[in-house]
């Protein structure tokens, strides 16, 4: 069975809304650089869930790709203090945007995603195979 873009939406849908459950656990279990650290590597694997979502026919590695740009391209928007100035007045934008740059950030976006681009390249190949034999 072929994973069509419809049921990868699904999936994505599904996974983005795990990872956000995921991060609101370990927040209200755990703290200080845990909670930091995974809630940037979480927030990193919602980012790839949104990318398939809105692309689910790009390669794993291009997916990653983009997903770990668009988290970098965030971060590194908080330099200009906009986000910040937005976080001030909606908790949606200090979610999205974060509020205050962190140069340690920019290495946690890649250890969320990695393995999810290494899991999605796990399962494009094992269909690729599929539909060979078939």
């Amino acid at each position: 069975m072929s994973i069509t873009p419809r049921r990868c939406r699904i999936l994505m849908l599904a996974a983005a809304v795990l990872f956000v459950l995921v991060a609101l656990v370990v927040r209200a279990a755990a703290g200080g650089g845990l909670e930091q650290h995974s809630g940037t590597a979480l927030y990193a694997c919602v980012v790839w869930a949104g990318v398939l979502f809105l692309r689910p026919r790009l390669s794993p590695p291009v997916a990653g790709a983009v997903a770990v740009a668009f988290c970098w391209a965030v971060e590194l928007s908080q330099l200009t203090g906009v986000p910040a100035a937005l976080s001030a007045r909606s908790p949606l934008a200090r979610l999205a945007l974060g509020a205050q740059f962190d140069p340690v950030d920019l290495a946690w976006y890649p250890v969320g995603v990695l393995p999810l681009v290494a899991v999605h390249r796990i399962v494009a190949a094992r269909a690729r195979r599929r539909r060979t034999t078939v």
